[in-house]
């Protein structure tokens, strides 16, 4: 359908404001790895949506950070857990009192296997 996706000689200047510019061929080509049928208009959309996608990436490979830590995981690392504590609950005939099907104290459902 279309060569491999080449952005190396594209990287560097600013082409119609982009540092990257993509092509139709280069949407295309994309689409096509990822299964996606998209339109002739969603393509000419996703050439500049992707492009300042790829702007943004390379403004960020360009950040100094010397003396930032890596981080491997954002938010709480620590698991929240509450003590067991015994309260009231139903019993088990309170539990099973309006199932439509019972059987012996226990629910009985529709089987969703064979066999």
């Amino acid at each position: 359908m279309t060569s491999e996706l080449n952005l190396a000689g594209r990287l560097g200047e600013r082409v119609e404001g982009h540092f990257v510019h993509l092509t139709t061929d280069d949407v295309v080509h994309v689409a096509a790895l990822a299964r996606l049928h998209v339109t002739s208009e969603e393509t000419e959309s996703l050439v500049l949506e992707l492009s300042r996608i790829l702007d943004y990436a390379r403004d960020l490979q360009e950040l100094d950070l010397t003396g930032v830590p890596a981080t491997s995981q954002i938010g709480i690392t620590t698991t929240v857990v509450r003590a067991d504590e015994r309260r009231p609950s139903l019993t088990a005939a309170e539990a099973v009192a309006n199932a439509p099907d019972e059987d012996e104290g226990m629910f009985r459902v529709p089987a969703v296997l064979e066999g």
